[in-house]
């Protein structure tokens, strides 16, 4: 599968999650078998761009290529705008997001509220791909409603368009998350149109992985809540698809990649905004690794950044803990 120049072998890849997937996180992704590591969204509004927030998340120096940004917006000059900036950035792809089902990106008429306005669909999608010579990239769901199943007449709007590789997340707007993802769509995508196709959605394991490729006989996949407090998933999998064995990390060793990804956190936000991010990570690790809800609720407590360290430091020593987990 190639996008632009980079070229990938059955990829894995980290989907834009907002207020996850962050420079930690995608790094630590990455260095567990992520093939590439989508930032979180952001508005095509640059009006907006020098917020605290905004910048956090257009931080990409140290990254490795291919480094990819997200933007979102319904005015297509505007959309056009944000992906030269992205590109001035650092980007090395640009990707549209035509997928988020939240109300405050559908209330603005953008995310997956899009799908609904093809005309304006085409009109965003050519005017992204002439503002910039790096790739771009496109993620939908498969439509605004199950009755409105729209997905496969994006997907070819989005090939004339120029678009590199496009990702489906296998529900409608409509679901939002409720219902299971059903990827039947997906494979109708990857039949119509020559550009690479990467599902995402409800890809929790290896043997899920197995069945969503498949099914869809997509080119590649994207790993969205599934990776939260488990980044090892991208190793599984491409171990699984490679037919080698892998064995999953141990308490200890997950505890020692939950101090480091807490201390990145600090560095990154710095310990105010970091020791709170910390918590929700944290708290994923745990669930993750079958920890009580007592645990969570002691470190949620914590209030200066120090003091995560130390409490995980002292849950890295503890064997009961580890036995018992």
């Amino acid at each position: 599968m190639n996008i632009g120049p980079y070229q990938f072998v059955d990829p894995v890849i980290l989907a834009p999650m907002a207020g996850v997937s962050d420079k930690p996180f995608r790094a630590l992704c990455r260095r567990f078998g992520a093939d590439y590591a989508v930032a979180e969204m952001v508005t095509s509004d640059e009006r907006l761009w020098h917020t605290d927030k905004t910048r956090t998340r257009l931080a990409l120096d140290g990254e490795a290529s291919p480094r990819v940004i997200q933007i979102a917006g319904s005015e297509p000059r505007m959309m056009a705008d944000a992906a030269r900036r992205a590109a001035d950035l650092g980007a090395d792809i640009v990707d549209i997001n035509m997928g988020c089902p939240a109300k405050k990106v559908c209330n603005r008429a953008a995310g997956s509220a899009l799908l609904r306005d093809e005309a304006l669909v085409a009109s965003i999608l050519d005017a992204v791909c002439k503002a910039v010579t790096i790739p771009v990239t496109l993620k939908i769901r498969t439509g605004w409603s199950p009755d409105e199943r729209n997905g496969v007449t994006i997907a070819g709007l989005a090939e004339n368009a120029g678009i590199q590789a496009l990702t489906v997340h296998g529900r409608t707007r409509a679901c939002a998350y409720r219902a299971p993802a059903e990827y039947q769509t997906i494979a109708a995508i990857k039949r119509a149109v020559r550009i690479p196709v990467i599902a995402n959605g409800d890809i929790t394991s290896p043997a899920q992985a197995a069945l969503v490729l498949q099914v869809t006989g997509a080119d590649g996949l994207m790993i969205g809540r599934a990776a939260h407090g488990n980044p090892w998933l991208f190793a599984a999998i491409k171990a699984a698809r490679a037919g080698l064995s892998w064995q999953a990390p141990g308490m200890a060793a997950r505890v020692v990649v939950m101090h480091e990804h807490v201390e990145a956190l600090h560095a990154h936000y710095g310990e105010h905004a970091g020791l709170r991010i910390a918590r929700k990570h944290v708290g994923w690790y745990l669930d993750a690794a079958g920890d009580s809800l007592h645990s969570k609720m002691e470190f949620n407590r914590i209030e200066t950044a120090p003091a995560q360290l130390t409490w995980l430091t002292a849950l890295a020593a503890d064997k009961a803990w580890e036995q018992a987990a």
